[in-house]
């Protein structure tokens, strides 16, 4: 019984060391890639960069997207649904009432 619960405690210890250490969010400065106020990660490629870009564009609302590049190279077809998916919270649609209260 002792044996068990050191053993999930020694996970759950190493576990929470891996995922604060994954949260780290890096300046611009340090290679971390922001659109939209929305922090990405870090060390992504021109086009995986271009695809967020347009992606983020297109989940605010302004359809936008390089059909060739999204056709033909994976890291802007990624980074396009990446940043569409991340900043679909962002929409902001016009005359919507978003005032719940009575």
């Amino acid at each position: 019984m002792f044996r068990k619960k050191s053993i999930s405690i020694a996970i759950l210890a190493i576990s929470m060391l891996y995922f604060t250490g994954c949260n780290k969010k890096l300046s611009v400065e340090e290679g971390g890639y922001y659109q939209a106020g929305v922090y990405f990660g870090s060390n992504f490629s021109k086009e995986y960069k271009k695809g967020i870009k347009d992606g983020c564009t297109t989940a605010r609302g302004d359809y936008r997207k390089s059909h060739s590049l999204f056709r033909t190279n994976d890291d802007y077809h990624n980074g396009w649904f990446l940043g569409r998916s991340r900043c679909k919270h962002l929409l902001v649609v016009e005359g919507e009432d978003t005032n719940t209260s009575s």
